[in-house]
């Protein structure tokens, strides 16, 4: 405990150990299912363009229909919007297991339509499930809580790749992976019938364009939650090199499918330790100042990687992103829970998820493009130094951020309240 600090405040709460551990089994199973079509896919196509597309056909639906579905969050039961969102995930998955086993020219279309499936399912799915956690913890448990989920996806980030390129390399199919990642996902659902809130249901407030666009207006009219954003959204999409590793495990570094695993492991990590530091610690003094040579470390290490030819090096820039990366997570995490109001959360939230998905699902369909037109080592390098003038742009366009003082929520009259509250 430093200053005070209670490294395991949200831990203590029955209630907030079970969302955390479905978050963890619907994070392990996306990501062991994010191999499996990646190495599916190159080696039925052998082409950067059909691994970049996976990351446009999952951005598509979160891009497309964020405002309707932070809508919902905030207008309808937030709990039974995750259950029947990973149900939904849970069929796309095990569709892919079945068009696994088949070949044919009508394989490869139908295997992008259980993506868009799984992608529609998660667009409604995470608003739902984020704008939940103010409802588990208290307000002092908040900061704590949202470090701890970072941990946990970090843990499902190493655990899910790794077991993916194991599970691969074991029967020679992505067949086992997608039918782990359907288990998973139901796994999800049945732990969020027994999460029980400390807050009312979201009030049923009468539909209009102004609320309906609440989200929107809320970020851009709060700077430092808009700085934060952008700086993740361009930042990834930039220097996420993520989709390209099945090309440098087996082009370039020479490590086959269980290497593929751990490539895919490695930023995770990196984070995890990152986030293990963050929670037994106090609220970062300095946060902005923090968040942006974080960033700008974080393109230096994707340049290194793209330069790498070595495994052990490659691995170590990689695992160097993902705490990098993880600093980020933590600071835009907490900016959002704290500023925004619980009424307005589904809609901010969902505009957040714009902005996550963009960075990760537009940027693998931008590393596919450029890597298929320049080669994946340029495309990288050239990420890299695209998010380092990045860090630059937004520190010269908000200076608010290098203000930013501690994320730490005060404490509200709600956390006096009484026995948590059934949905």
């Amino acid at each position: 405990m430093q200053d005070g600090h209670d490294a395991y405040a949200a831990l203590r709460n029955p209630h907030y150990r079970r969302l955390l551990l479905g978050s963890l089994l619907a994070s392990a199973g996306h990501e062991m299912q994010s191999v499996a079509i990646g190495w599916d896919l190159y080696q039925r196509t052998h082409s950067a363009t059909a691994l970049g597309l996976v990351g446009l056909v999952q951005f598509l639906p979160v891009f497309l229909l964020a405002l309707p579905a932070g809508h919902a969050a905030d207008r309808f039961d937030r709990r039974r919007l995750v259950l029947a969102s990973q149900t939904g995930m849970a069929v796309a998955s095990l569709g892919l297991a079945f068009l696994s086993f088949l070949h044919g020219p009508a394989v490869l279309p139908l295997m992008y339509v259980c993506l868009l499936a799984g992608g529609i399912c998660q667009a409604f799915n995470f608003p739902a499930r984020w704008s939940l956690l103010p409802g588990v913890v208290t307000d002092a448990e908040l900061h704590n809580a949202i470090t701890w989920n970072s941990s946990t996806w970090q843990v499902a980030s190493v655990v899910g790749p790794a077991l993916g390129g194991l599970v691969i390399a074991a029967t020679g199919s992505a067949a086992g992976d997608y039918l782990l990642a359907a288990f998973c996902a139901l796994a999800c659902a049945g732990l969020m019938l027994t999460i029980r809130l400390r807050t009312t249901r979201p009030a049923k407030a009468a539909t209009s364009l102004v609320s309906f666009l609440g989200g929107l207006r809320f970020v851009w009219e709060t700077k430092p939650v808009l700085a934060t954003i952008t700086l993740d959204l361009f930042a990834v999409l930039l220097g996420g090199a993520t989709a390209l590793l099945p090309i440098f495990a087996e082009d370039i570094l020479h490590v086959g499918a269980t290497g593929l695993g751990w490539l895919r492991a490695a930023p995770s990590l990196g984070a995890l330790g990152m986030a293990l530091v963050l929670a037994h610690r106090a609220p970062l003094r300095r946060p902005g100042r923090t968040l942006l040579w974080a960033v700008a470390g974080f393109g230096a290490a994707t340049i290194g990687f793209g330069l790498s030819k070595i495994f052990l090096l490659s691995f170590v820039l990689l695992a160097l992103t993902g705490a990098l990366d993880n600093i980020s997570v933590v600071i835009r995490g907490t900016l959002v829970q704290v500023l925004t109001p619980d009424e307005l959360r589904g809609r901010v939230t969902a505009v957040n998820a714009v902005f996550i998905v963009s960075s990760n699902e537009l940027g693998a369909f931008e590393s596919g493009i450029t890597a298929q037109v320049f080669g994946a080592v340029a495309s990288v390098v050239g990420g890299g130094i695209g998010t380092i003038l990045v860090v630059m742009a937004v520190a010269w366009t908000w200076p608010e951020i290098l203000r930013l003082g501690p994320l730490k929520p005060t404490p509200t009259a709600e956390d006096s309240r009484g026995e948590p509250m059934a949905i």
